[in-house]
């Protein structure tokens, strides 16, 4: 991987690259992943970007692209600011960014990117409770893409009645301003679609078990997002591992670590790859969905 310093609205950022694709990283806020693109595809950004003059949202700047959270959603702890310089160390193939402690929550966050070959970033995200009182959390990564393109949720092979497969093994959880008669949700045999393109309205949706990727189509390029599935463990949000959220102009998808209580200057850590594939068909259909999966398992099999 080759690094440059580069800028990121007025202030200092990274600029990380293979022969398959490149991504910008903040060094003087967040960290947040603000770009990255295929290098030989035509998708160009993917990452959406919320314009220069946006307001802030209970004082936090969502800037957009990727960046690093605490589960369960609240309007004060998981909207703290993160303004302020980094600290950053450079790998052999990457570099580990973090930011100062939150001074409301004692929760310091740092994400560490790292590439595995040409095609395949491995991001870890790391919460350290800094303070003197546990706080009950989860890590929660969030990627914001650009709207126009087409998601894909994988759902897990199908059981046999007959054969004596008589229990649930995931649930979906709808938010309280889920509409699945919309047309964004386009439910398959094997995937659930997602078409940011007849996103009308804020849209969100879980899921508490899935194969451990997801993926998202734009212009010929797919960004596979995967995270390993803890079996047994309990997860936010009534047990979502995987959750997306989509008003047509982005599209966000979610992954969460364990929920639990961290103890003081414990650490917990939830990995991510993002992998980037040229040249495959909108997933919209089975025929072009049995492609990415296919694509997708071979890349990951080699994590």
């Amino acid at each position: 991987m080759k690094l440059s310093k580069t800028d990121y609205r007025g202030g200092e950022a990274l600029r990380l690259s293979t022969k398959a694709f490149e991504l910008v990283v903040t060094t003087s806020v967040g960290p947040r992943v603000v770009e990255f693109r295929s290098q030989r595809g035509d998708a160009g950004n993917m990452f959406f970007q919320f314009p220069e003059n946006e307001k802030r949202a209970h004082g936090y700047l969502l800037r957009g692209g990727h960046r690093l959270w605490h589960s369960p959603e609240d309007i004060v702890r998981t909207y703290q600011p993160d303004d302020e310089l980094l600290a950053v160390r450079m790998l052999k193939n990457g570099v580990a960014l973090t930011q100062p402690t939150e001074q409301l929550t004692g929760l310091q966050k740092a994400i560490t990117l790292e590439a595995i070959g040409d095609r395949t970033l491995k991001v870890t995200h790391a919460l350290t409770n800094r303070g003197k009182r546990a706080v009950h959390c989860a890590p929660w990564a969030l990627t914001m893409f650009r709207g126009g393109g087409y998601g894909v949720l994988p759902l897990l092979p199908k059981g046999d009645h007959a054969a004596g497969d008589l229990l649930p093994r995931y649930a979906l959880v709808p938010w309280t301003y889920t509409d699945l008669a919309l047309p964004v949700w386009e439910p398959h045999r094997d995937f659930l679609g997602i078409d940011t393109r007849k996103a009308k309205a804020p849209q969100k949706l879980g899921i508490t078990n899935y194969p451990g990727w997801s993926a998202y189509w734009q212009d010929g390029t797919t960004f596979v997002k995967s995270a390993r599935t803890i079996a047994g463990a309990t997860y936010p949000d009534l047990g979502c591992c995987w959750e997306t959220f989509t008003n047509g102009a982005m599209i966000e998808f979610e992954t969460l670590g364990e929920l639990g209580s961290l103890q003081p200057e414990a650490r917990v850590t939830h990995v991510e790859y993002w992998t980037v594939i040229d040249g495959l068909p909108k997933p919209d259909a089975d025929a072009a969905f049995a492609k990415l999966a296919s694509s997708a398992k071979r890349w990951l099999a080699k994590l």
